[in-house]
């Protein structure tokens, strides 16, 4: 299967750079609107069978123009919503509370499962919930399905899952507000990352370390 994980449109939070990860959170931007109804024709080149979105708000706004391009339903699951802040919920992400954040959420992508998010949710049941809904999309039978989700949940899933992304690379490339993680796999066989952001990314052992950007 073909996996497109799509980061949502700008939001309010995002020009100020919060931790908002709560349920139903924010609409777009004026800017965030315009990147979703760009995203048909940044998307013109896949074949997509599915389209998901997370619970959150940001999400469905950003795969409504997508979904009424190809004439989908967007499904709507909770598995693939953001990582929870917890207890930094709504801190400035550069706060040194605020760092917390991404240090916990990528020490799970490196096999520090059990560490818990102050007040929030420990690796295993992010892990848990994300495969989840990739494994029911796996099993719909579609051959593309894409996934409007959030940064820090589709970079340390990623992470986690693809065996030619490691943390290193994936903590350092953050995604742009409907930037794009292409993969391709299965649950049973695993995944392998084919882009990330636009750029290829280099199978593993081959032209430099996992998840080294050749294109």
């Amino acid at each position: 299967m073909r996996l497109i994980l799509v980061r949502h449109g700008e939001t309010p939070t995002n020009v100020e750079h919060l931790l908002d990860t709560a349920v139903p959170g924010p609409g777009l931007t004026a800017l965030g609107e315009r990147q979703a109804a760009a995203l048909p024709d940044a998307l013109a080149g896949e074949d997509i069978d599915a389209l998901y979105a997370s619970t959150l708000v940001r999400t469905q706004l950003t795969a409504a123009p997508l979904a009424a391009a190809r004439g989908l339903e967007v499904r709507v699951r909770d598995g693939v919503r953001e990582i929870t802040a917890g207890d930094l919920e709504m801190l400035p992400g550069e706060s040194e509370r605020g760092r917390l954040y991404v240090r916990t959420v990528f020490a799970w992508a490196a096999g520090d499962t059990e560490l818990r998010m102050p007040g929030g949710e420990n690796g295993t049941e992010f892990l848990a919930r994300y495969d989840a809904v990739v494994a029911e999309a796996a099993g719909s039978g579609a051959g593309s399905v894409a996934v409007v989700s959030h940064g820090a949940a589709i970079r340390v899933w990623s992470a986690a899952r693809a065996h030619n992304v490691d943390v290193s690379f994936a903590a350092a490339h953050r995604l742009a507000n409907t930037g794009t993680v292409v993969l391709e796999g299965s649950p049973a066989d695993g995944w392998k990352a084919l882009s990330w952001a636009g750029a290829t990314v280099s199978p593993a052992g081959e032209g430099g370390p996992a998840g080294e950007p050749v294109g």
